[in-house]
Parts: structure tokens; C-alpha cells; sequence
């Protein structure tokens, strides 16, 4: 059902047509039998148990697809596009929007996903139903080990003292065990609740824990986004330090290397005017508040984070947005990259500013 991960930023799957269940089912209440025919298509021969009257041959549904090898770098629209100079651009786009062009087995729905030589495109023509997705729940990504969602700000990762139900955990938890009620989910990392953006969860315990064990050397790159108040004047930083956490769980900084835990945090100016600068900030360490605590260290706090000393909340959340997380399969071995867009209501407050 699953395959290798993709760079994608909204993926839609497509169920099965049928489970081997379902095909159980069937064949104990109207005495299913299943039969290939000359051309070796199998078809399905119902007769009716209380009936005796034969019906006719039904032939299973096939899909319709266009399949090709990948011979040479470029864009998937543009692949598709040269494979396929028959359909419009328009109708390219709806496939793929609508998750029915697989690459190596995986939809994937970004127009300027870059393909490698080797790689298996396949379209699939025919529409099928997407599976229900958690209401409120952006999933991005999913297959037999991992599922990558695209947190809303305002969600808490997992439960708290005060909010139990309300959670990422608890909708994924509820929406695997919709298939199966084996099925569990389990936390690899964390995003704060005013935080937004891609966090990932396991499937099954092993992977949860070979992928906490090897943090460092699985994840490639934490890319996030966050808005700060004032016009950052250098293009670009990086901030060392050590922190730690007192017993009303505010996380400090120091200079002292014996206090704490290392955190390294690099910066690059995108957008600023004279009132708030857009970041692109990059994580060597994954600290907890780590990237709210060293904003407030040079005086640019993220906006709506009023623990860590921001007085301005002009877009009434937390500016701060997980964009872009890369890592190697904890299964496969194969590098995955994700990466979602810059919320628009920080772009918002740069809308007349000039573009660095």
C-alpha cells in the first residue's frame, strides 16, 4: 500500500480498489469464484447461494494508467508533459493535484518535484475516492513506518494535564486505528503548541526508538521560518550557547559551558522592514525552546512569544513555522526532504517591504 518517501508538501492517497478482506466477504455471501480468462485477465463469477440461475462474467475493474522510466533530470510537469504531449497542461495539473501521478509508488502532487533518472512514473486516469484524513489534521506524508503531518499553530503535539483529546497524537492515534485497531502511533520529536509545521511520528516502536537513538546522523536538515520584532541588521548569524530549564520551566542561556546543554542556531535574514524581520533559521542541536531562547539572546524575540520577551502579536499566534525537515528512511536508507510553504500571514506583515 505504501512506498518510499517523496519531497511533497500535500499528498492525497489512493486506497486500494479492494482488500483481500473485502474479496472474502464477497465470496462467503454471494459464493464468489474467481477464474482467468484467455487474455489472462482475471475476472469474477458470482452466483447467488439461495439461487441457482447463473450471471454473467463480471471483469474486474481496471485502472487506467501511463507508466514511463525517468531518463534524465527535470520537473515531474515537465516529464509529464514530454511523455505525454497529447494531454493539456490543465489536465497534467488536475492528476496531480488530485495525488493519481505516483513517483516510485508514492503520489506526489508538487508540480516542480525534481526527478532523478531511474525513477518509475506512473498515472493513474482513473479518479478514486481519497482516504478520510483527521479534520483539522494536514497529512503530508505516510507510509508502513512514518507519518509526516503539517501542524496548524494552536495544537499541542501530545497531552497535557489540561488538554488530553485536543491533540496531533490523539487524531493520528484515532485515524490509524480507524483501519485497524492494532494500529498505534508514537512520538519521535515535538513542536510547541503555538509552533506550526512538519512533525514526524512513527508507526511502531522500533522505529521510534531507532530514529530517537540516531537523531543526529537520520536528520539532515530542521529548516525553520519565525518572524521577530525589529530589522535584524546582520544577513545572516549564527548563535552558540548553553541552555537549561528551571523548575517553572523557563529555558535560560548561558555562556557557561559547564551549565546546560550546547545549542547552535543559524540565521539568514529573508525579508525585514524597520518593524519585524523574516528568518530562515537552521538547527545544529534540537534543544528544548531553543530557537525562541536564542532570538530573545540578540534582542529579536519571536513575535507572539510573550515567555521569551516579544511585546507585539500583529498576526495573534506565534510566529514561528517547522518549513522544511529532511532525514534518511529509517527503513529504506534513501534520503526524504518535505517542505511546506511560508505561512502567509507572516508574508503578510512584509507585503510592501522589499524582498532581501
Amino acid at each position: 500500500m505504501f512506498g518510499e518517501c517523496t519531497f511533497v508538501q500535500t499528498l492525497r492517497y489512493l486506497p486500494k480498489l479492494c482488500s483481500q478482506g473485502s474479496e472474502d466477504s464477497e465470496m462467503d455471501v454471494l459464493g464468489q469464484a474467481r477464474s482467468v480468462d484467455a487474455t489472462g485477465i482475471n475476472f469474477y463469477k458470482v452466483t447467488e447461494m439461495k439461487n441457482t440461475r447463473r450471471h454473467d462474467s463480471l471483469n474486474k475493474k481496471k485502472i487506467k494508467t501511463d507508466s514511463f522510466t525517468v531518463e534524465k533530470e527535470d520537473t515531474l510537469l515537465a516529464s509529464l508533459l514530454a511523455f505525454l504531449p497529447q494531454k493539456s497542461r490543465n489536465v497534467l495539473k488536475v492528476v496531480l493535484r488530485d495525488g493519481q501521478v505516483l513517483v516510485d509508488g508514492n503520489p506526489v502532487s508538487q508540480f516542480d518535484y525534481a526527478l532523478r533518472p531511474g525513477q518509475r512514473v506512473e498515472v493513474r486516469w482513473d479518479r478514486t475516492p481519497p482516504r478520510q484524513k483527521p479534520k483539522g489534521l494536514n497529512i503530508v506524508y505516510e507510509d508502513q513506518e512514518l507519518v509526516i503531518i503539517n501542524k496548524p499553530s494552536g495544537l499541542l503535539t501530545i497531552a497535557t494535564d489540561k488538554e488530553k483529546r485536543k491533540t496531533a497524537y490523539a487524531m493520528l492515534s484515532n485515524y490509524v486505528k480507524a483501519e485497524n485497531p492494532e494500529n498505534k502511533i508514537f512520538i519521535i520529536h515535538r513542536l510547541d503548541r503555538e509552533t506550526s509545521g512538519l512533525l514526524m511520528f512513527a508507526r511502531n516502536e522500533t522505529i521510534k526508538k531507532q530514529i530517537q537513538e540516531t537523531w543526529t546522523t537520520t536528520i539532515d536538515q530542521r529548516t525553520y521560518v519565525g518572524v521577530v520584532e525589529g530589522e535584524v541588521q546582520q544577513d545572516e548569524g549564527t548563535i552558540v550557547s548553553w541552555l537549561y530549564e528551571s523548575k517553572a520551566f523557563i529555558v535560560y542561556s548561558s555562556q557557561n559551558q559547564e551549565h546546560g546543554q550546547k545549542a547552535v542556531t543559524h540565521f539568514k535574514k529573508i525579508k525585514a522592514n524597520k518593524t519585524f524581520s523574516l528568518l530562515q533559521i537552521n538547527l545544529e542541536t534540537g534543544r528544548k525552546h531553543q530557537i525562541r531562547v536564542h532570538m530573545q539572546d540578540i534582542k529579536h524575540p519571536i513575535i507572539g512569544d510573550s515567555k521569551y520577551g516579544s511585546t507585539q502579536s500583529p498576526i495573534r499566534r506565534m510566529g514561528l513555522h517547522a518549513q522544511v525537515l529532511a532525514f534518511t528512511h529509517p527503513k529504506t536508507g534513501k534520503p526524504c526532504r518535505f517542505e511546506t510553504e511560508i505561512p502567509k500571514k507572516f508574508l503578510q506583515l512584509f507585503a510592501s517591504g522589499p524582498k532581501l
